[in-house]
């Protein structure tokens, strides 16, 4: 759905709200429940944190009722947008960070005042810029995930490595020991980089100073041929052809890199804080690799600091449409408190804010991308991001930059002047 379409449903909604409550058609006792759509990640992952959350939210408001409703990622838009328009919205709805621009921009969800949540001076950045729009606070930050290098110490060790890399330099010169170690394997990649991966892509670009678009005198504007970009990309185009053999045709999710992992055919990968389990899963990967796997932060090409990773996470929204937005700031509040962080972070997550990062220390699955999520980059904040994701704009470009069908120049140029039409359309 359009932003102006989503405009019009929540004008519609607004009225049909004013109209129910002018004649009266407020049911009794309904003042007194919230309605929360969660994704199903809370309810595998940390439920004790979601009914901690009601019970504290409940001894402040005693016989208030919480429905904790689980959607799922594939649906939850069309069915938000259709609640919208039918005046049935939630009064919480979890939103992926990258989802809250074309929604607040159309006016979807309420303002809030930071002062009302926990930690709120610490929020991680790039989740507090997922909430901002127009100078205004429209969600809460929940939870994060950053992007890693996982790899096999046992082929690290084998290959004469010791330690990790501490820049990007040492990264391509230890990933060439051990292409020399195991690359008779014609399979086998020392950094295993699909060539779609445009979320590790644009790490390189940022790193080296780029960015994907900026907005300049009101217009968008697509940077990716910049000098810096162009820089990062023929760099990005020497590592991937040095270290890696995975297919420059497909994804990071096709297949995810646990199942050449499992096979023995890889010895790292860049991957989420989620995929070090997904890779021991008997389904799809080895649980006899437990004992060889670790994590650290992809390094920078800036001695010192890591390559910046995006940050991909969850921000919860009170939809405007809601009758009870200070009941629903309350459960929000209650939920994102410090405890309710905590269990959020051994379940595997980044919590919301910097202070709360010591919750994965020692936890070897989770440390590594939290110390990752020091440095990050965010999507453009446009209504129409969404439309540059659908059309495969980055996936293709990095495609055709690592598989050389395209220069870098002509691929970025082509990117650039892609991203400037889809960013600023009517």
């Amino acid at each position: 759905m359009k932003a102006r379409f989503l405009v019009a449903a929540i004008i519609a909604a607004i009225l049909a709200v004013a109209a129910t409550t002018a004649s009266g058609g407020t049911k009794k006792g309904q003042a007194d429940k919230i309605v929360v759509w969660l994704q199903d990640d809370a309810k595998n992952g940390w439920p004790e944190a979601v009914a901690a959350a009601t019970n504290a939210f409940q001894a402040k408001h005693p016989g208030a009722e919480v429905d904790v409703q689980y959607q799922q990622w594939t649906t939850h838009l069309t069915k938000l947008d259709a609640a919208i328009a039918g005046n049935n919205a939630p009064d919480v709805v979890e939103m992926g960070n990258t989802e809250t621009t074309k929604y607040m921009a159309a006016g979807a969800f309420a303002p809030v005042q930071a002062k009302s949540f926990p930690n709120s001076k610490k929020w991680l950045s790039g989740l507090k810029d997922s909430c901002t729009f127009g100078g205004k606070l429209l969600c809460v930050p929940y939870y994060t995930g950053a992007r890693a290098v996982i790899y096999r110490t046992d082929y690290y060790r084998a290959a004469g490595i010791k330690g990790t890399p501490k820049t990007l330099e040492q990264f391509i010169a230890d990933g060439k020991k051990l292409m020399k170690k195991y690359g008779s394997d014609r399979n086998f990649s020392a950094f295993y980089f699909p060539g779609k991966n445009w979320y590790a892509s644009m790490g390189f670009v940022y790193d080296y100073g780029g960015q994907i678009a900026v907005r300049k005198g009101g217009k968008w504007k697509g940077t990716l041929n910049s000098p810096q970009a162009i820089r990062a990309l023929t760099k990005l185009k020497s590592v991937v052809g040095a270290l890696s053999r995975a297919p420059l045709t497909v994804d990071e999710a096709h297949p995810y890199p646990s199942i050449p992992f499992g096979k023995g055919s890889v010895a790292s990968f860049v991957g989420n804080g989620w995929e070090w389990p997904y890779t021991l899963d008997s389904k799809v990967g080895n649980p006899d690799l437990a004992p060889v796997m670790a994590a650290y932060p992809m390094p920078s090409h800036i001695k010192g600091r890591y390559m910046p990773t995006f940050l991909g996470g969850s921000d919860l929204a009170v939809p405007i449409t809601s009758s009870k937005k200070s009941l629903a700031v309350d459960w929000i509040a209650a939920f994102t408190n410090s405890a309710n962080m905590r269990a959020v972070a051994k379940a595997g997550n980044i919590p919301n804010a910097t202070s709360l990062v010591g919750f994965t220390k020692g936890n070897p699955k989770v440390e590594p991308f939290a110390k990752a999520a020091k440095y990050s980059w965010f999507i453009p904040k446009s209504p129409n991001w969404a439309n540059v994701e659908s059309a495969n704009v980055l996936q293709d470009m990095c495609s055709q930059i690592l598989s050389g069908s395209k220069s870098v120049k002509a691929a970025t140029t082509s990117a650039s002047n892609a991203i400037t039409r889809i960013l600023n359309a009517g």
